[in-house]
């Protein structure tokens, strides 16, 4: 069981739970794991960028010295957004890639993540094997004191090469789109006007004017109400919402309607799937999309494959069977043809793509995928792993499931953090759900309750 890593990195509040001296560990513990198999015995590459949260320049400062100590060569990229480093390592040839960020999450978080020379997300074992290093009783690493050390090199430059790669996926210009881009004050605040302009698109920006403080304050992905006012406002055809580090994206359709991941993996799927280039005619979603997508899909002939939450899973299930289009209902849309990593710019301009090449409006885009109605609700229980062992409960879960009669869906999973039992239902009608999920939390209650 990982101690310090969850499913994005290692996460904390920046200065108590994640401190300076954490990150020089993180940075000596992480670059000696990643480098340490360098076959030609020349110095090893390291990339590190950050988003633009305060805590960002103290904690990029205390990595990079546990790195220099372990003789890395450092490429400096400062204010990057999470892909664009993703991307980076892959195209320079590094050997891992270290980004600072707390990606959605409010500005005193802060979180450190590795990334290997595939430009992927380290796997359980290297993090396991990262954490015995940290919690070792002596640290017996190298420290050399002269011939050996570490040195940074600024490559600032490397945002010029992200943009030109993401310019490179579109074989058009976009014009003739109005659009408003919320950069959510984040790592994406600085390149939006360039790519954007380059690719002669009619836009205006929100927070866009990160200091420090403000990244994901009522801005971005998981706050689009301004974005969508603004869309409305300024008659634009589409509004785009990134996230603190860029790798989600979520749209506003031109009455001011959130579009999510789930339709914004059906416009660009069906789209691909009508030119012959989904692969396999299958997308990856979690467990949490809605069973509408899935019908939508069906509709036309695409198959939904489900992992388990987590853009990881995704990715896994993705590359593991050649699939090339999935993502989470949160906005992580990977197109594996161009990244192998949710990247919101990306994804942002693939679905301007859409539109333009087809002339519709996102409306008429998702005229056909009907979202099922969802009700969640989070049951205290005294052991929430325990459920499957309780005969009340899986029969109460098969008796809904029979009175849906595929109509409608049920999951029921213990959360990730707490001592609860979420317990979910999609069907035709909210009250018809409602009802549904209510039998089931009753005898949750009654057989599992605290």
């Amino acid at each position: 069981m990982l101690k310090y890593f969850g499913t994005d990195g290692v996460r904390g509040e920046a200065n108590k739970v994640l401190t300076p001296e954490m990150a020089f560990k993180l940075g000596r513990m992480g670059g000696y794991v990643l480098t340490k198999e360098k076959e030609d015995g020349g110095q090893a590459r390291v990339l590190v960028s950050r988003d633009t949260r305060i805590s960002g320049e103290m904690l990029e400062y205390a990595l990079i010295s546990g790195l220099l100590s372990v003789g890395i060569e450092v490429l400096e990229c400062g204010v990057m957004t999470t892909p664009g480093l993703s991307y980076l390592v892959r195209a320079q040839g590094a050997d891992a890639g270290v980004q600072i960020s707390a990606s959605h999450n409010p500005v005193e978080d802060n979180g450190i993540k590795f990334f290997g020379s595939d430009g992927l997300k380290l796997s359980d074992a290297k993090e396991e094997e990262i954490e015995e290093l940290i919690d070792a009783k002596q640290d017996m690493l190298p420290r050399p004191s002269a011939e050996g050390l570490g040195t940074v090199t600024d490559f600032r430059d490397g945002s010029n090469k992200y943009i030109q790669f993401l310019e490179n996926t579109i074989p058009e210009d976009l014009s003739g789109i109005k659009v408003v881009i919320d950069g959510a004050n984040g790592a994406a605040s600085a390149f939006i006007s360039r790519l954007f302009a380059d690719l002669d698109v009619d836009f205006t920006t929100i927070s866009t004017h990160p200091n420090g403080l403000n990244i994901n304050d009522h801005c971005g992905a998981t706050h689009t109400a301004r974005l969508k006012e603004e869309v409305v406002k300024q008659g634009a055809q589409l509004g785009l919402a990134f996230d603190g580090d860029a790798d989600r994206c979520i749209a506003v359709d031109e009455n001011g309607n959130e579009v999510d991941g789930d339709h914004i993996m059906y416009v660009i799927g069906s789209y691909l799937a009508d030119h012959g280039r989904l692969k396999k005619d299958t997308i990856v979603t979690t467990v949490m999309s809605n069973l509408g997508f899935t019908k939508a899909l069906e509709r036309r002939g695409i198959k939904n494959v489900r992992t388990q939450v987590g853009d990881r899973y995704v990715s896994e299930e993705m590359r593991a069977n050649g699939y090339s289009l999935g993502g989470e209902q949160s906005g992580h849309v990977i197109i594996s043809d161009y990244h192998n990593t949710g990247d919101g710019m990306l994804t942002g301009i693939h679905l301007m793509l859409v539109m333009k090449k087809t002339g519709k409006s996102l409306t008429e885009l998702l005229a056909d995928f009907k979202e099922y109605p969802q009700v969640l609700v989070n049951v205290p229980v005294k052991d929430k792993n325990s459920w499957k062992n309780h005969q009340a409960v899986v029969d109460a879960i098969d008796s809904v499931e029979k009175d849906m009669a595929g109509d409608g869906r049920v999951l029921v999973r213990p959360s990730g953090t707490q001592e609860l039992l979420r317990v979910m239902a999609e069907g035709p009608t909210q009250e018809i759900t409602q009802e549904y999920v209510d039998r089931i939390v009753k005898v949750v209650k009654t057989e599992m309750g605290e």
